[in-house]
């Protein structure tokens, strides 16, 4: 197979629709350009929102692009837990949701630094193996602990049964593990924002164009701005 091409070269912002892996997303954009395409992390097929994809030679970007803090809205279902933390998976038994003095207790412990293990529905390997492969087979292993921060974690509405949450976290937080630690599942999921990055700003997969692409140059200015301004 011939070297993809470096060029366009650029960064697009992509709003993923739920259903598609983000590697098909990344496929169906490389398709459309022929060149060589990455991506600044993924989200996971049920859930929606900002894709930053790199074209062509911006691909040596990734490194100053992955450990961007991330920007989520997620409705909570707090009536049951599920095996993947998402709608995905294997529904548990069904019980009271937490009161709103309960649940802003939980919310506080949440809040900084925090430890939760990574969903056993992820793509950790454990023993060489993708955790979600054991998970399928019904195999039962101890995740382990992330170590990350929640920068942001502030209720949008709850209605006794769900909480719809704003979430600003540091990268590679588990969003799904956060419902677990509630005491739920996310039972929608999207990512509104990377870094300095909106999901304002970004277009469909199938209306993407190599005109929506953002130099380096820009790219790298706009991170380096928000992290002047501490954001």
């Amino acid at each position: 197979m011939p070297p993809r091409a470096l060029e366009p070269a650029g960064v697009a912002l992509v709003d993923k629709p739920s259903g598609p892996s983000s590697f098909a997303v990344v496929a169906q954009i490389r398709r459309l350009t022929g060149a060589r395409t990455g991506h600044a992390g993924t989200l996971d097929p049920f859930a929606t929102g900002l894709l930053l994809l790199l074209s062509g030679r911006a691909t040596k970007l990734t490194p100053r692009l992955v450990g961007l803090d991330k920007r989520y809205t997620t409705e909570i279902d707090l009536t049951c837990r599920t095996s993947t933390g998402d709608p995905e998976g294997e529904a548990g038994e069904r019980r009271a949701a937490p009161g709103e003095d309960e649940l802003r207790e939980r919310l506080d412990g949440l809040r900084g630094e925090i430890e939760l293990p990574i969903p056993a529905a992820s793509a950790v390997k454990i023993g060489g193996e993708r955790a979600y492969r054991l998970a399928r087979r019904g195999i039962e292993v101890e995740m382990p602990l992330r170590r990350s921060t929640v920068h942001a974690l502030d209720v949008i509405a709850y209605t006794g049964e769900t909480v719809t949450l704003d979430v600003r976290v540091s990268s590679g937080t588990y969003i799904r593990s956060l419902a677990l630690a509630l005491g739920g599942h996310c039972a929608s999921l999207r990512r509104t924002a990377v870094g300095p990055f909106s999901v304002d700003g970004a277009v469909a997969p199938e209306a993407f164009t190599a005109e929506r692409l953002m130099s380096a140059a820009e790219v790298l200015e706009r991170v380096e701005a928000a992290r002047a301004a501490g954001s």
